[in-house]
């Protein structure tokens, strides 16, 4: 990035953008869910999305996933499943709760094992990761 600088950066906007540093990000993990009996059916991509909209933001009526927080889901052959996801600001209040909430409504699916819920923070969350179905949600709020 080629950042230029028209103004001297008082202390406090560098106190600020130090606080902002990648290296203090918090981490959240979450898990759920058991290893399946071999020979066991996985579940199907579908299914797993279905129960990640069951999940909603608490402050926004509408589910994590068409929100656009879920950035990656992993399925191994044997069902386990690991997602990436964010949130949309790191000092989000739900932070502690969403990931096992995420966690737990996958891991409830028939066909999935263990799941891994990780928040990631890049590429940081935008508008522009809103469904369609989100942005006619919001117009409507």
């Amino acid at each position: 990035m080629n950042i230029q600088q028209t103004e001297p950066i008082d202390e406090n906007e560098l106190q600020l953008l130090g606080a902002m540093s990648v290296d203090e990000l918090p981490v959240y993990k979450a898990f759920a869910g058991e290893e399946l009996p071999q020979d066991t059916a996985k579940a199907k991509m579908f299914d797993i999305v279905e129960a990640l909209k069951t999940v909603f933001d608490p402050e926004i009526p509408i589910n994590i996933y068409d929100l656009g927080l879920i950035y990656k889901i992993n399925q191994k052959d044997n069902g386990d499943l690991h997602i990436d996801m964010t949130l949309t600001a790191p000092g989000c209040p739900v932070a502690g709760i969403l990931p096992q909430q995420v966690a737990d409504a996958a891991a409830g699916v028939d066909g999935v094992g263990k799941v891994e819920v990780e928040i990631v923070w890049e590429p940081a969350w935008s508008f522009d990761r809103l469904s369609e179905d989100a942005r006619m949600m919001l117009e409507m709020i």
